[in-house]
């Protein structure tokens, strides 16, 4: 039976020739496993060692060593030279004359399109952007707008509540009293934002969606004034052959109120004269006494309209669920 020292001469020269005659990655392993690995013959060899008489010990100790040193040597060469070769053959395959691929760039959402557009028509006219949280209390969301808890008017605003008493808004007119409550006249806002209503979802409602609504308080403001202002707007975001028209309605916050239709015609809509898109109204008296202005100096107008409805006019979308379901069909068309 070979000696210890014979054994260990014999791995020195025998692991690197596998190493050299591996062809890949996985026949280099496995040469490794065999000569180095936990049980590997080296390791085997090296346990030996303190079973060898002590006259022997240390010039054994020092080829087994040197043993292993080699061995590890020659794997990392053959590794390295794998490697190498594995890349020089990938860039053999790389032909830099071939056109470059595109990268998929993204955009913007279409009620994100929608909404800035809005936006911007309404800075043309010297409005600023306001913004509040979604998570409101009742005075925020019914009571300083003039809709006590009994009022009837709440039935059609029902929404979700949250163990603590408060409540996700379902309207944007939170942002109006709460810059109201800490601005004093003359103000000019516009405030964009998703609300929340407990409605059965169908092709035309939705129990979370986008709502922009607006504000002018100073000294004379009149009807003429929110009629003037609207009618611009829609002519900017319609076109200019829009016409507006104001119906009474009722809101609890403005007084008098008006839901607005605008000429289906302008937009090449068949069988349609007109169609409602926004309401609005001059702020009620009991509104500015709630934060403090005073009704007798101060007037103003209000108005909202739902950023869906808009963006389903402008592009002739059928159904409000298309917005959310990520469906990049529809989405690629924006």
């Amino acid at each position: 039976m070979p000696t210890l020292e014979e054994q260990l001469l014999d791995v020195k020269i025998r692991a690197p020739e596998e190493f050299s005659a591996a062809a890949d990655a996985a026949a280099l392993e496995n040469a490794r496993v065999k000569y180095l690995g936990r049980r590997g013959i080296l390791p085997e060899l090296m346990k030996q060692l303190g079973a060898t008489p002590p006259g022997d010990r240390g010039r054994l100790g020092k080829l087994a060593n040197e043993a292993k040193a080699a061995v590890q040597i020659a794997f990392d060469a053959r590794q390295k030279a794998l490697e190498s070769h594995q890349t020089s053959a990938a860039e053999a395959l790389f032909d830099a004359t071939l056109p470059g691929r595109r990268r998929a760039v993204g955009r913007l959402h279409p009620l994100t399109q929608t909404m800035e557009r809005v936006v911007s028509i309404f800075q043309q006219l010297g409005f600023t952007i306001a913004e509040g949280p979604e998570i409101e209390d009742e005075w925020h969301c019914f009571d300083a707008l003039n809709t006590p808890a009994d009022h009837p008017a709440r039935d059609l605003q029902d929404t979700l509540y949250l163990k603590d008493g408060r409540l996700l808004r379902t309207q944007t007119s939170t942002v109006q009293i709460r810059i109201m409550e800490t601005h004093p006249p003359p103000i000019r806002i516009v405030a964009p934002g998703r609300v929340f209503r407990r409605d059965e979802v169908d092709a035309t409602h939705s129990a979370c969606f986008t709502q922009i609504e607006g504000l002018y308080v100073n000294e004379n403001v009149s009807v003429a004034d929110l009629k003037g202002t609207l009618d611009f707007f829609f002519r900017e975001l319609l076109g200019p052959e829009t016409k507006t028209r104001f119906r009474p309605h009722f809101f609890p916050y403005t007084e008098p109120s008006f839901e607005i239709d605008f000429s289906a015609a302008s937009l090449g809509i068949k069988n349609k004269e007109w169609l409602e898109i926004a309401g609005c109204g001059m702020v009620d008296p009991n509104v500015f006494k709630s934060v403090g202005y005073d009704p007798e100096r101060y007037t103003g107008f209000a108005f909202g309209m739902g950023v869906e409805r808009i963006a389903m006019i402008l592009h002739g979308i059928d159904d409000i669920r298309l917005f959310y379901q990520n469906d990049l069909r529809f989405l690629r068309q924006f």
